[in-house]
C-alpha cells in the first residue's frame, strides 16, 4: 500500500489527544478530583524502556507507571507524578472507524485509571467477565 493512502488512515494527533481528554472528562467526578498528580500522556508507541516494565507479551495499548493508591503510605509525598500512557499507533492499527478507535481508547484509559486506583490485571479481566455475563442476559 503506498505510503500516502496509509498515512490518510490515520488519525491527526490533536485529534487522538481529544479522545484520550474526552475519555477522562468521562470519569465520575469523584474519581477525577483522586487523580491528583497523575499525568496522562499520548505516545505513538511503547519505548524501550516501557517494554521491558510490561510482564506479558503481545500488543500494548496503554501503560499505568506508578504507585497505585491503595499501596501508598502517610510517607507518600514529594513524588513524580504517575503516568498513565496511551499508544496511539498500536491502537489505529486495531481499530479503523472513529468510532470504534473511540470507544476503545475510553476503555483502555478506564483500564490505566484503574490500576492507578489499585486494580490489577487480573481483577480487571475477572470484572469485564462478569459485565460481558449481564450484557449477556438482558
Amino acid at each position: 500500500m503506498p505510503y500516502d493512502l496509509f498515512y490518510n488512515t490515520l488519525m491527526e494527533l490533536e485529534r487522538f489527544e481529544s479522545l484520550v481528554t474526552a475519555a477522562m472528562a468521562s470519569l465520575p467526578q469523584e474519581f477525577q478530583e483522586l487523580l491528583e498528580n497523575v499525568d496522562v500522556v499520548v505516545q505513538d508507541a511503547i519505548s524501550p524502556s516501557q517494554a521491558r516494565m510490561v510482564a506479558r507479551g503481545g500488543m500494548v495499548l496503554g501503560l499505568y507507571e506508578g504507585v497505585p493508591r491503595t499501596v501508598r503510605g502517610s510517607g507518600y509525598n514529594l513524588v513524580a507524578p504517575d503516568k498513565i500512557t496511551i499508544f496511539k499507533e498500536p491502537l489505529e492499527a486495531l481499530y479503523t472507524s472513529e468510532s470504534e478507535l473511540e470507544s476503545k481508547v475510553r476503555e483502555v484509559v478506564l483500564h490505566e485509571v484503574a490500576h492507578h486506583f489499585g486494580l490489577g490485571d487480573w481483577r480487571l479481566s475477572e470484572i469485564e467477565a462478569e459485565k460481558r455475563l449481564r450484557l449477556g442476559r438482558q
